[in-house]
């Protein structure tokens, strides 16, 4: 199975908080936050987004509740789960995470999502030579729906070493992050070494003892405001409100080599001929896009 790579680049601080920030350029974001590896909050960014103000629980039960998933081994519609999230509760959560890929399920929202946040020099997870193969089916954007109460249910780092970001479009969201250089305490499962074995919520420190020697880092994004954070940072969520969220993953200069070795690795042993092939296009394909962003 694929294993967590050092970091490229480890953060010039420790940070206790996340930044929060507004009119940030391009050019203060890659070399402020992207190129070191830190997390970041812009609170301005999806300023723009039609989908501010229209992402609600009475439209997405009005226009989408018949669409539905299962969730613990029941199946709930969308319009059950936008009525559940207004009367969450610690004590009885609303199923968490209700999440849809937007691009198979919502195709025409997409358009509500602009214009896009650029986690890099160029957009590369939406290049066009960027094959489905390589995101072994990432949803690229994906909606959240969550109430009071309810937590994301394992720690984890996300797949194909891909960078994060979260929109807030209804209510607030709490994020709990540790920093690569944490990853010794987070006990990474054996079979799937980006989940941590630890219940970040209830640690049982007997079992996990270093887990006491975690310190996270916690920060609340609001209605409107955007959190990006690069690979490799371990993270879970908890909601305290009504809450409808967008992510979006992200490639760059910065995560491009360990993505593309991450497919590899996933292929290597039951296809090891395509393993190979990806391997060798997705280097090409690096070096292109290198040069694209170079000349641009």
């Amino acid at each position: 199975m694929p294993t967590l790579a050092p970091p490229l680049a480890a953060p010039q601080k420790v940070l206790t908080t996340v930044d929060k920030r507004r009119n940030l350029s391009q050019r203060e974001l890659l070399a402020e936050y992207i190129a070191p590896g830190l997390p970041v909050v812009l609170t301005d960014a999806t300023r723009q987004w039609e989908a501010l103000g229209k992402f609600t629980p009475a439209f997405f039960k009005e226009h989408y509740g018949h669409l539905s998933k299962e969730i613990n081994g029941r199946t709930y519609t969308l319009a059950e789960v936008a009525d559940l999230i207004l009367t969450s509760s610690a004590e009885n959560p609303a199923p968490y995470p209700f999440n849809l890929n937007m691009q198979q399920f919502l195709p025409e929202l997409l358009a509500d999502l602009k214009p896009e946040v650029v986690f890099g020099k160029s957009d590369r997870v939406n290049h066009p030579l960027l094959p489905g193969l390589m995101l072994r089916n990432t949803q690229v954007y994906e909606l959240f729906l969550g109430g009071r109460g309810a937590c994301f249910p394992y720690l984890h780092v996300d797949a194909l070493f891909l960078h994060t970001q979260i929109t807030q479009l209804y209510g607030s969201k709490e994020f709990i992050l540790y920093p690569p250089e944490q990853t010794p305490y987070m006990y990474p499962k054996v079979e799937n070494t980006k989940v941590s074995q630890v219940d970040a919520f209830n640690p049982d420190y007997e079992k996990f003892p270093l887990f006491r020697q975690a310190q996270p880092v916690r920060v609340t994004v609001e209605e409107g405001e955007t959190i990006l954070f690069p690979t490799r940072w371990w993270h879970t969520t908890r909601i305290h409100e009504p809450c409808i969220s967008v992510g979006r993953v992200h490639l760059n200069e910065w995560n491009w080599a360990d993505f593309n070795r991450d497919n590899f690795e996933l292929r290597r042993r039951k296809h090891p001929a395509v393993a190979l092939a990806t391997l060798a296009y997705g280097k090409v394909l690096g070096h292109l896009m290198d040069v694209q962003e170079r000349l641009a």
